[in-house]
C-alpha cells in the first residue's frame, strides 16, 4: 500500500516561497493568478498492515511541522 502527504502551511502563516513563485508568474505574463501557496507531497511506500493512524503518528512526529503546517493523507 502507498500514501501520499499532502503539507501546506497553515492559513496565515507567511509564504515567502508562494510569494516569490506568485511573482515569478506574473514576470512570465501570467497575470491572471491571484495567490500561491506552496507545500509538499511525500510518497509513503508502506507495509502490509500500516494504518492510516500510523501514518498520521507519522506526519505529527516528523513529515510536518505541527505549529505552522497541516497535512492530509491519501491512502493508495
Amino acid at each position: 500500500m502507498k500514501a501520499r502527504v499532502h503539507v501546506m502551511l497553515k492559513e496565515g502563516v507567511l509564504d515567502p516561497q508562494g510569494a516569490a513563485v506568485k511573482h515569478a508568474l506574473g514576470a512570465l505574463g501570467f497575470e491572471g493568478v491571484n495567490g500561491v501557496r506552496q507545500g509538499k507531497v511525500i510518497e509513503l511506500d508502506l507495509a502490509d498492515g500500516t494504518t492510516e493512524a500510523q501514518v498520521g503518528e507519522m506526519c505529527e512526529k516528523l513529515l510536518a511541522n505541527m505549529v505552522i503546517e497541516s497535512y492530509r493523507i491519501d491512502l493508495l
